[in-house]
């Protein structure tokens, strides 16, 4: 399978385990000739024959540096062996980028809403923008389930003190976290991130489409199968135009 396609070689640099389901993996190796908000198909040893499609959450880079966030899916072989059993030195294949999503840059401004780990291309879109002379005016919506699984709130905490065009509005479908303890989430802890008063309780469908219609904007949708459907069905009911929607199911 891999002989009729593009491939490229990098080496796992840092494994860094978020939470009991959540990982972030940090890589260098070839240079990707990716764009920002595209996906790629990885190869990982553990299961070297069924490959996981995952997002760069950061910008192409000439000297081979890549991350990505990935989160066990329930019933996921390759999810829950990279999350749990990725080690420094592992190689990865890295086979050829695809999908579209992209912003213009000169265009309107930019509603970005990102379900769980469908936030890490939209990071690799934001630090590219930051780069620009005049980037628009971007609102990311960054949902999950609790306050705990929102497990970036410390980088996008930091991202808001350095883009001044950039808007975070965290939601969560519960503001209370389950009662069982994650050994990770404690480990990582850091006292960087959104309050309890930054956060919007409700679905991130319910909350998005109670700013009303996107006529003039880009919007970007990031996320699991049935968050994508779901917000969706939303944005066209409450009058956002398709041909404004830019979506990827992660």
């Amino acid at each position: 399978m891999h002989a009729t396609q593009t491939t490229w070689i990098s080496t796992v640099v840092e494994h860094h385990r978020l939470r009991q389901d959540l990982a972030v993996i940090r890589l260098v190796g070839e240079y990707v000739p990716f764009r920002p908000g595209q996906y790629v198909d990885v190869s990982v040893p553990q299961n070297p024959r069924l490959l996981r499609r995952l997002s760069p959450a950061l910008p192409p880079s000439l000297d081979g540096k890549l991350e990505f966030h990935v989160r066990t899916v329930p019933g996921g072989w390759v999810s829950g062996d990279i999350v749990s059993d990725t080690e420094p030195g592992d190689q990865w294949q890295i086979l050829e980028p695809r999908g579209t999503m992209s912003v213009d840059e000169d265009g309107p401004d930019v509603i970005m809403i990102a379900g769980g780990t469908g936030l890490a291309p939209f990071r690799s879109i934001l630090l590219d923008l930051a780069r620009k002379p005049n980037p628009p005016r971007v609102f990311l919506f960054v949902g999950d389930r609790t306050p705990r699984d929102l497990y970036a709130s410390d980088m996008l905490y930091l991202l808001l003190q350095n883009l001044p065009w950039l808007t975070v509005v965290p939601v969560v479908e519960s503001i209370t976290n389950p009662d069982w303890a994650d050994e990770w989430h404690e480990r990582t802890r850091v006292d960087v991130g959104f309050s309890d008063d930054d956060l919007i309780e409700g679905t991130l469908p319910d909350v998005v489409t109670s700013y009303g219609a996107f006529t003039d904007h880009q919007v970007l949708v990031c996320g699991s199968a049935a968050m994508v459907r779901a917000t969706l069905d939303r944005l066209r009911d409450t009058g956002t135009p398709a041909e404004n929607i830019q979506y990827d199911p992660y």
